[in-house]
């Protein structure tokens, strides 16, 4: 969202309710919608890196471990960085092997017995989705893992619902996140990631 964009907004909900609660909104809104202003991109394709670190900045971590799959062979992805900063994790892609890489085809019913092979932690700081499709089935079938913070992509231009070719809107992929108990927090500006904490570490 441009500047200008959201002075109108503000514009409008201060003129909707009381000083004190468009206060409270204002405050509400910059903390959330706003993230964006803090992309930056290091090893990322777009501006998650910096992103993620304003969102731990926020939160803190606990054991710094990170899973993502959909890495091809981890020179660009959004936790790259992390690893280059001394955190630990599981990459996996369908197509790469290396040093780093596991060679996995992830599905929604494997999803869990590939963390439990390769003894990811039941509760870890960043999960990262991308593998262009199946993304909305497979953190649905997440149930006994409980990351801090997931990234997941979603398709913007039009809502396809939950399609596995095609992947998913923004909109079901929130509804998932209210069942599972994470709270939206912001998407990157080309819209193609959407970022999500768990709610009990927002509303401790």
């Amino acid at each position: 969202m441009l500047m200008w964009e959201f002075l109108q907004v503000v514009i409008h909900e201060w003129t909707k309710y009381p000083k004190v609660e468009a206060v409270e909104w204002i405050l509400k809104y910059m903390g959330h919608r706003l993230l964006g202003i803090f992309e930056a991109r290091i090893y990322s394709q777009n501006g998650e890196d910096g992103i993620i670190e304003t969102i731990f900045q926020k939160i803190g971590t606990t054991n710094q471990y990170f899973v993502e799959f959909g890495v091809e062979d981890g020179g660009e992805c959004n936790t790259r960085y992390l690893r280059e900063s001394g955190w630990n994790g599981l990459w996996m892609d369908t197509n790469y092997a290396n040093e780093y890489v596991k060679k996995e085809f992830v599905t929604p019913k494997n999803i869990e017995k590939r963390f439990k092979k390769y003894f990811v932690p039941k509760e870890f700081d960043l999960l990262s989705i991308d593998i262009d499709g199946n993304d909305y089935w497979v953190w649905k079938a997440i149930k006994k893992y409980q990351p801090r913070v997931v990234i997941i992509e979603f398709i913007s231009k039009f809502a396809v619902g939950k399609n596995p070719k095609w992947g998913a809107s923004l909109k079901d992929i929130k509804g998932l996140a209210d069942k599972k108990g994470y709270k939206f927090v912001c998407a990157d500006s080309r819209k193609i990631n959407a970022f999500f904490v768990r709610c009990d570490i927002i509303y401790p």
